[in-house]
C-alpha cells in the first residue's frame, strides 16, 4: 500500500474513536467568543464565521476556506470544524493583516478596511492530527495556572489548528476516590501524591511522595479547571486525551491486598526509594483490570470521554523483564483495562521510552509493545522527531499510527535554541517514508513560553503538505509580524539568529541549557557552541539600533531582553573560559579580574534587565503558586515546591538545575551568589597554595542553594526599569569586550 494511503486507512480507524461529529453551531459559536476575546466586539462584527462538516472532501482532514473582505465586505470563514475555522481566521490576520499572535503578547492592528481575499482560498490539512502538549509541560508551564490562562492558552490551541491535546488536570481528585474505595486510608493517600510542582512524574510512575501531600483545596479547584478546560476544548471540536491507568500504585495497596502481585522498579532520578522506585502491578493479576476499570469509569463518569487515552508505564524507567512475553502482557494489560470501560478506546502512548532507552529497547521489545494493541488503536507520539526520530528504526512503528513531534525544549529552560531547518523537511520526509503510518504532526515541548519562532513555525507546518521554501524569507516576515512593520535591522537580527541559535542540527541538538550560567559551576564545565557567537553579539546590536522605531512594541522590548540575555549568556561563557585559563595558569591577576566582572558586574546588570520585563520575573513566577493557595500556610507550601523545581528539584539536588530559568531574583539570590562563591574559593586556592576540591565546593553551593530555597523572600512581580534605557547601559559596556574575545 502506498504511504500516504497507509496513513489515511489508519486515520480512518482512529476516526471512529476520535468522538462524535459534534455540533457545528456550537463550535461556530466558539470561535465568534474566541474573536471578540482576540480583537474586540467591534473588529470582530467584520468577520463571519461558521462551520459546516461538508468542507471537509477527505474525511477526518480539517480545511478551511477564506473568502470576501475589502471596503464594506464581511470576511468570510468557514471551518469544517471549530479548530480549522480558527485556524482559518488565523491565516487570515497572519498573512492578509500582517497580525501575530504569541505567548508574549499578540500584535493585532488591524488595517482598515480589512484586506480583500482576491480569490477564494481554501486549504486542507495533510494528517489527521496537529497534537500539543508534553506529560511534563503540565508541571514546568501550566502549574498554577487560573482559568483565564487557561482560556487564553487554548485559545493559542486553537488559533494554531491544534485538534488533539492532553487534558490531564484533576485527575489525583478520582484516584482519591479509586484509592480509598480499593480500602487505602487518606492517610496513605496523602503520603503517596507528589506536591504539585511533580505532578507529571508522580502520574509516569517516576515518583511518590516528594514534596506532598495534596492539600484538598487543590483536588477541588483542579476538578473545577478540568471541567472548564474540556468544556472549552471540545466547545472548538478539539479531542482532549483523557489519562488512563498505566499499572502504578501505592505501596499501600500491599497492606490491602497482601497477597497483590507487585514488582517494586528500580529508583530514578538519583531519588533513593523515599520518593521514586514505585510498585507496578503485574499484568496478570487481577487487581490490575479492577484497577484500571475503576479509575477510568470514575474519570468518564466525571468528565465524559473523547475515547483517546494517554498512559505510560515504563517513562524513562526499566521494565522488570526484557522478554517480549511480559511486555507483551504488560501493555495488553493497560489497553484492555481501557476497553473493559470503553470500547472505542485509542492508547496514546508517548514514544519516549524507546529514544530514551534504546540499548533495553531492541526489534524484539518494540515489537512486543506494538504489536500487542490492535493496529490503529495504538497512537505513538514520536516525541523527539526533529532530533532523533523513533519511526526510521522502527519501521514506521511497525504500521501503528504516530505523530510526529518536535520536543524541543527541556525542562522550560530558557535560552535561544532551534532545529528550524530539521523541523522544517521532518514532517514532509516522514510523510514519504516507505509506508509511513504517520496520521499527525505535534509540539510536545516540556515548557513553553520560549522561542516563539520554532512554534509558529511548527504551527504552519501542521497545515502544509511541504517543507517552507525560504526560512531566510519566512523568518524575515515573522519579524516584520511580530513587531507590526518592516525593519531592516530587526530582520536582519533575526536571519543571523536563523542561521546561529536557531540552526542546530544532528543527533546532540537538545533546547535544554547547559550554558554555564545556569549550571554550578566547576573547571570541567563546557562552553562550545554550535554558532558563532558573533552573529549572537551581530543580533544583539542590531536589534538595539532599532529601538527608536520599535521600542513600543511589546514584543519587540521582550525580544530585546531576550536576546540581551542570550548574548549575556555568551559572555558568562567566555569569562568563565578567562578564569579558568587563569586559575590552570596561577594567575592571580586575570582571575580575580575575570570572575570579578562575571560574578559583580555583569550578572547584576543582567538581573537588572531581566526585571524589567513582566515576562522574566521570577516573583511573578512565585505569585501564582501563591495566588492558587487558600491560606498563607498553603502559599508558603506552594512556593516552596516551585523554588524546588526551579532549583534543586529533589532534596539533594537530586536533579540539580534541570528546570533553570533565567528570571530577576533567580539571578541575583541563586546564580550569582554562586558564581561569588566559586570566584572566591579559586582565589583562595591560589591564595593558599592548596588544590581546589570540588566536592567540597559542591557541599559549600548547596547550602546556598538550599538556602534560596527554603527562603521567605518576597520578589517583585511587577516590571522595573526602562528595558531599552537598561539594556543600552550593558551594551555599550559589553558589547566591545564581546566583539574583541
Amino acid at each position: 500500500m502506498e504511504a500516504m494511503g497507509v496513513a489515511a486507512a489508519l486515520g480512518l480507524l482512529l476516526l471512529t474513536a476520535g468522538g462524535s461529529t459534534g455540533d457545528e453551531a456550537r463550535e461556530a459559536a466558539a470561535v465568534r467568543e474566541l474573536l471578540v476575546r482576540l480583537l474586540g466586539p467591534g473588529p470582530a462584527a467584520a468577520f463571519s464565521v461558521s462551520v459546516e462538516r461538508s468542507l471537509a472532501t477527505e474525511s477526518g482532514l480539517d480545511t478551511y476556506r477564506l473568502s470576501g473582505g475589502g471596503a464594506g465586505t464581511r470576511v468570510q470563514v468557514l471551518g469544517s470544524t471549530g479548530v480549522a475555522a480558527a485556524a482559518g481566521l488565523h491565516r487570515y490576520l497572519r498573512d492578509f493583516c500582517g497580525c501575530h499572535v504569541a505567548w508574549s503578547g499578540s500584535q493585532l492592528r488591524l488595517p482598515q478596511p480589512l484586506p480583500a481575499v482576491p480569490e477564494e482560498l481554501t486549504e486542507a490539512t495533510p494528517n489527521r492530527y496537529r497534537y500539543y502538549q508534553n506529560v511534563c509541560t503540565q508541571s514546568y508551564s501550566f502549574l498554577w495556572w487560573d482559568w483565564a490562562r487557561w482560556e487564553q492558552e487554548i485559545d493559542w490551541m486553537a488559533l494554531n489548528g491544534i485538534n488533539l491535546a492532553l487534558a490531564w488536570s484533576g485527575q489525583e481528585a478520582i484516584w482519591q476516590r479509586v484509592y480509598l474505595a480499593l480500602g487505602l486510608t487518606q492517610t496513605e493517600i496523602d503520603e503517596y501524591f507528589t506536591g504539585p510542582a511533580f505532578l507529571a512524574w508522580g502520574r509516569m510512575g517516576n515518583l511518590h511522595t516528594w514534596s506532598g501531600p495534596l492539600p484538598p483545596s487543590w483536588h477541588l479547584k483542579q476538578l473545577y479547571l478540568q471541567h472548564r478546560i474540556l468544556d472549552r476544548m471540545r466547545s472548538f471540536g478539539m479531542i482532549p486525551v483523557l489519562p488512563a491507568f498505566a499499572g502504578h500504585v501505592p505501596k499501600a495497596l500491599t497492606r490491602v491486598f497482601p497477597q497483590v502481585n507487585v514488582t517494586q522498579m528500580g529508583n530514578w532520578g538519583h531519588f533513593n526509594c523515599s520518593y521514586s522506585c514505585s510498585f507496578l502491578l503485574a499484568p496478570e493479576d487481577p487487581l490490575f483490570p479492577l484497577v484500571g476499570s475503576l479509575f477510568l469509569r470514575e474519570l468518564t463518569k466525571e468528565f465524559g470521554t473523547d475515547h483517546i487515552y494517554g498512559a505510560d508505564t515504563f517513562n524513562e524507567m526499566q521494565p522488570p523483564s526484557s522478554e517480549p512475553s511480559y511486555l507483551a502482557a504488560a501493555t495488553t494489560a493497560v489497553y484492555q483495562a481501557m476497553t473493559a470501560v470503553d470500547p472505542d478506546a485509542v492508547w496514546l502512548l508517548q514514544g519516549w521510552l524507546f529514544q530514551h532507552q534504546p540499548e533495553f529497547w531492541g526489534p524484539a521489545q518494540v515489537a512486543a509493545v506494538l504489536g500487542a494493541v490492535p493496529r490503529g488503536r495504538l497512537l505513538v507520539l514520536d516525541l523527539f522527531a526533529e532530533s532523533q526520530p523513533v519511526y526510521v528504526r522502527t519501521a514506521s512503528f511497525q504500521g501503528q499510527p504516530f505523530i510526529w513531534c518536535m520536543l524541543h525544549n527541556f525542562g522550560g529552560n530558557h535560552g535561544l535554541f532551534g532545529a528550524l531547518e530539521s523541523v522544517n523537511q521532518g514532517p514532509t520526509t516522514a510523510r514519504h517514508f516507505p509506508n509511513s503510518t504517520m496520521v499527525g504532526t505535534g509540539m510536545a515541548p516540556e515548557g513553553i513560553g520560549q522561542n516563539e519562532v520554532v512554534y509558529a513555525l511548527m504551527a504552519e507546518l501542521g497545515w502544509q503538505k511541504d517543507p517552507v521554501a525560504d526560512l531566510g524569507a519566512w523568518v524575515t516576515s515573522f519579524a516584520a509580524r511580530r513587531y507590526g512593520v518592516s525593519h531592516g535591522d530587526a530582520e536582519a537580527a533575526w536571519r543571523l539568529l536563523l542561521r546561529s541559535v536557531y540552526n542546530c542540527s544532528g543527533e546532540e541538538c537538545r533546547g535544554h541549557n547547559h550554558s554555564p550560567l545556569v549550571r554550578r559551576p566547576s573547571l570541567q564545565m563546557v562552553t562550545t557552541v554550535w554558532y558563532n557567537r558573533s552573529d549572537v553579539f551581530e543580533a544583539w546590536r542590531l536589534l538595539l539600533a532599532a529601538t527608536s522605531t520599535l521600542a513600543s512594541s511589546p514584543a519587540f522590548r521582550y525580544d530585546l531582553v531576550d536576546v540581551t540575555r542570550q548574548a549575556v549568556q555568551e559572555l558568562v561563557s567566555l569569562y568563565y573560559e578567562e578564569m579558568r585559563t587563569a586559575y590552570l595558569k596561577k594567575e592571580l591577576v586575570p582571575l580575580t579580574r575575570a570572575g570579578g566582572i562575571l560574578a559583580y558586574e555583569l550578572l547584576p546588570a543582567l538581573d537588572q534587565v531581566l526585571a524589567s520585563d513582566c515576562h522574566f520575573l521570577l516573583g511573578s513566577w512565585l505569585e501564582q503558586a501563591r495566588q492558587a493557595a487558600v491560606s498563607e500556610t498553603e502559599a508558603h507550601f506552594y512556593e516552596q515546591n516551585s523554588r524546588y523545581q526551579l532549583t534543586l528539584w529533589g532534596p539533594e539536588g537530586n536533579i540539580l538545575d534541570y528546570a533553570n530559568k533565567q528570571l530577576a531574583g533567580l539571578m541575583a539570590d541563586y546564580y550569582a551568589p554562586r558564581w561569588r562563591l566559586f570566584t572566591e574559593t579559586l582565589v583562595e586556592s591560589l591564595v593558599q597554595g592548596v588544590p581546589f576540591q570540588q566536592h567540597q565546593f559542591d557541599r559549600n553551593a548547596f547550602q546556598l542553594e538550599q538556602t534560596f530555597v527554603l527562603g521567605t523572600r518576597r520578589y517583585p512581580s511587577q516590571p522595573e526599569g526602562d528595558t531599552v534605557d537598561l539594556v543600552k547601559k550593558l551594551f555599550l559596556k559589553y558589547y566591545p569586550r564581546a566583539v574583541s574575545f
